[in-house]
């Protein structure tokens, strides 16, 4: 039987759930490949995890720089590959989708849903897609969001995003089938990450109508966050599923899971309009 490769990519690990999982798959023995932007974030993360990380810098939207890391650790791990893709880069900046400029939109489509192809493309050979492979099929881990599935408002281009997400995912998965390569989503709910902060600022609609509305749904995306999961958790998590023998194809991770998760899908889409619309 081919050996298991204990190499791992994960996109977006500077901050927020990619540094969570880098973390503890370094903790695991693995060597880690972390994607990061600017050379001051790969020497910080290189100083904290020491030999097991090895910073790529690239950004997911830039085809040439992708292009260019796949190659250079291609011939880095000659005679070997890699056992798994974390596809977790992303951004979410809030704002209605009547107002929201669509240079921003496109952004979101750019980073979250091309960005996520383009690397995977990219790396699909050194997970197995290749013939004469020298390891195992590698697993890929798509991170979506429990918005994947429940739409809330005033996210729209970052709700679009992972159901777009979930929708390649399914398609993926059956393609990669023919190599073996497995293709999960992780769907978190509320997490305590530096991505919200980043995109909260409802200050450019204060001239719409939306405002007071947007204002109270900010309030509860803070008591959403205060109550989430930590990235420290979910990086656990992330790399529990990568270690499961027989993976789900989707997973939940969703704090409070009844009323977050199970309930508003449950729910006829009617009801639920109502219910946002209250609130």
């Amino acid at each position: 039987m081919k050996p298991i490769s204990k190499n791992i990519l994960i996109t977006g690990v500077s901050t927020g759930i990619g540094y969570g999982a880098a973390k503890h798959f370094i903790q695991r023995g693995y060597t880690v490949f972390g994607s990061v932007r600017t050379q001051t974030d790969a020497d910080r993360l290189q100083a904290e995890f020491g030999d097991s990380f090895v910073p790529l810098l690239f950004d997911v939207t830039d085809a040439d720089a992708v292009t260019e890391a796949a190659r250079s650790l291609t011939e880095r791990l000659a005679g070997s590959g890699l056992g798994g893709l974390i596809n977790n880069a992303g951004i979410a900046i809030g704002g209605p989708l009547q107002n929201q400029p669509m240079a921003l939109i496109r952004q979101h489509f750019d980073v979250n849903v091309l960005g996520l192809i383009q690397v995977t493309q990219a790396f699909l050979p050194l997970l197995g897609a290749r013939e004469n492979h020298p390891v195992q099929p590698g697993r890929i881990q798509n991170i979506s969001s429990a918005n994947g599935q429940i739409a809330i408002p005033f996210m729209g281009a970052y709700v679009g995003t992972k159901h777009a997400v979930e929708g390649l995912s399914h398609s993926l998965r059956r393609e990669l089938s023919l190599f073996g390569i497995t293709v999960i989503i992780v769907g978190p709910g509320a997490v305590k990450t530096p991505i919200w902060g980043k995109g909260t600022d409802m200050s450019p609609y204060a001239d719409t109508p939306y405002y007071p509305a947007m204002k109270r749904f900010l309030k509860q995306v803070k008591v959403a966050e205060n109550r989430g999961f930590t990235v420290d958790y979910l990086g656990e998590r992330i790399a529990d599923i990568h270690e499961t023998a027989r993976p789900k194809i989707r997973y939940a991770l969703v704090p409070g899971k009844l009323m977050g998760w199970i309930l508003p899908r449950l729910l006829p889409a009617r009801t639920l309009d109502l219910i946002l619309a209250r609130i």
